[in-house]
């Protein structure tokens, strides 16, 4: 089983939540369809702009907690590495 670290953005440079999940493309539409209360809903986070995979839940939960203590130009360029035009990586990952 793999699990994945991942960031969303509301927009290029606007509001990021970092999370981590065993099913990322459940729990990506689950943000994208505000199926559950809290911060990505009350914000429009729902843009996929970054993820790793891990081997086991606890290195992506490690990653998860160094990422939410990072500051924001880290975070910002960790995602223009891999993704310099903020692409929304739901369309690569969801192919249904």
């Amino acid at each position: 089983m793999a699990y994945y670290t991942y960031i969303l953005a509301s927009k290029r440079n606007g509001t990021l939540y970092v999370g981590m999940t065993s099913n990322l493309i459940r729990r990506i539409w689950e943000h994208r369809e505000e199926l559950l209360p809290g911060f990505t809903e009350k914000y429009g986070v729902h843009r996929l702009v970054w993820f790793e995979e891990h081997a086991t839940a606890e290195n992506a939960i490690r990653r998860e907690k160094r990422l939410k203590h990072w500051l924001l130009a880290w975070k910002l360029a960790l995602i223009e590495k891999d993704n310099p035009d903020w692409d929304d990586l739901w369309f690569e990952i969801n192919h249904t």
